[in-house]
């Protein structure tokens, strides 16, 4: 009898849990501010669980001028680190503040490569995007990231 008390308290438990209302298959549009006011616009796949941050970009020949993979880890800010094992093309990897802000950028991390790339301090997200294009598109430091998951929040 306990057993069938637990699992229904878990369906309850689960069913009250907040909606993302976010598919991760679906790409999603994500803007870029640059400080100069420059916008730059990418359609994005999302990384949401566990399973999406294993596979992220691996064993894809190419990608998209525009297009990319913003790992998302639901506005808990951390140390992040990223490799590119099975990753056959180079990334750009742009690391996110919870309220948007780009922490670091990572350039042209090279594929294959096993090294830890850091996101040297507190980071909720992180955006791939072929390697190159943040220096091309003046891309820095200090801009900002136009998406959902970074409206209105604060950094602490």
């Amino acid at each position: 009898m306990n057993k069938i008390w637990i699992l229904a308290l878990t369906f309850l438990l689960i069913g009250c849990l907040p909606e993302e209302n976010v598919e991760a298959d679906a790409p999603t549009q994500l803007t870029i501010q640059t400080k100069t006011g420059a916008l730059h616009q990418f359609d994005v796949e999302l990384a949401l669980k566990p399973s999406d941050f294993a596979q992220g970009l691996m064993f894809r020949n190419e990608m998209a001028e525009n297009a990319g993979m913003l790992f998302y880890f639901g506005g808990r800010e951390a140390e992040r680190r990223f490799w590119m094992k099975n990753t056959f093309i180079p990334l750009d990897m742009i690391f996110i503040r919870k309220n948007g802000d780009i922490h670091h950028i990572h350039e042209n991390a090279q594929p294959n490569d096993l090294t830890r790339i850091g996101s040297q301090g507190p980071v909720a997200a992180v955006l791939e995007i072929n390697g190159g294009i943040s220096s091309s598109l003046g891309i820095r430091k200090g801009d900002k990231i136009i998406h959902p998951f970074f409206a209105d929040e604060s950094v602490e």
